[in-house]
């Protein structure tokens, strides 16, 4: 294959995949039409099942995308505690840990609607379409952020023992419940233009400071924080 071949392929496959994000985003997985997501692309259905195979795997392709971005964004935030594991210890650092997951999971959803909206049909129909292919997920950096809450609550860090995925699920949650809500806040506030960046920024907080009272133990009075 040439190399023109291989930028040609590439960018048609990208463009199948913009098109199905779209499409599923719109509709949800049960309601997306395949002819509808080739036609939206500018490709013969007939290449949409070449590459992906049937619209299962054309989703499931959409879904790792975006899971392989939240993942890169996730070792990120995980990366200084790999590194120097005593930060686990440290109250401080644990809280920062915490204040930028929220931060960066709550601003990846807003930079990212359709998935929001993906994720939001998923919840609606009960996660049925998300089970069958959740083998195709990377597990790597879930199991890293468990063992790193393991270590922060037996160092007395933590509240609960909760299990550690679910918690860093429960935070994808929130910040997806909130922003898929917004019109509903809205109505309830018509004063107020809950999307603007100021607003936003402004909740985003409100989540961050929820999470991490819900998470941590308070400090013992007359200790400081770095401390542990």
């Amino acid at each position: 294959m040439s190399e023109t071949e291989k930028k040609r392929g590439e960018t048609s496959r990208e463009a199948i995949l913009e098109a199905a994000e779209i499409v599923f985003a719109e509709h949800g997985f049960d309601g997306a039409r395949v002819d509808i997501i080739a036609h939206l692309s500018g490709y013969d259905k007939k290449l949409l099942f070449r590459y992906y195979g049937e619209k299962l795997g054309l989703y499931t392709e959409v879904l790792k995308r975006a899971d392989k971005e939240l993942n890169a964004l996730l070792m990120s935030v995980l990366a200084p505690w790999l590194v120097d594991e005593t930060l686990t210890s440290q109250a401080q650092g644990l809280r920062t840990f915490l204040e930028t997951l929220v931060r960066m999971t709550f601003d990846y959803l807003v930079g990212h609607p359709r998935f929001l909206r993906i994720l939001t049909w998923e919840m609606a129909e009960g996660w049925q379409t998300y089970i069958q292919i959740t083998s195709h997920f990377s597990s790597e950096e879930s199991a890293q952020f468990e063992t790193l809450l393991h270590t922060a609550y037996h160092t007395g860090l933590l509240r609960s023992d909760f299990s550690p995925t679910i918690q860093l699920t429960l935070i994808l949650h929130l910040c997806q419940s909130y922003l898929a809500s917004l019109p509903l806040y809205q109505t309830l506030l018509p004063g107020s233009d809950l999307s603007s960046a100021a607003m936003l920024a402004r909740a985003r907080e409100h989540l961050v400071t929820v999470v991490v009272a819900g998470m941590m133990v308070d400090p013992r009075p007359g200790t400081s924080e770095q401390e542990g």
